[in-house]
């Protein structure tokens, strides 16, 4: 899928010295930039990463069924 993003001359020059200096392209810094992004927010980049964010869900959810409390100690 295409869209259409806008960026000032001097980021979209930066960007393109960034890729020519990593030797690569404005699509790999995108791509690297929007995993981080979706990583940071805890949304799954593909299925493996899916599927192991759903495998330590259903591991948690056994393991804290119930709230430790802790008790008032006395002095």
């Amino acid at each position: 899928m295409r869209k259409l993003i806008a960026f000032d001359e001097d980021t979209f020059d930066k960007l393109k010295q960034l890729g020519r200096d990593r030797m690569g392209t404005l699509q790999e810094l995108a791509d690297e930039a929007f995993a981080d992004l979706l990583k940071k927010h805890g949304i799954p980049v593909d299925l493996s990463d899916a599927l192991r964010k759903s495998a330590r869900l259903g591991g948690d959810a056994k393991t804290t069924a119930r709230p430790k409390t802790r008790k008032a100690r006395s002095r």
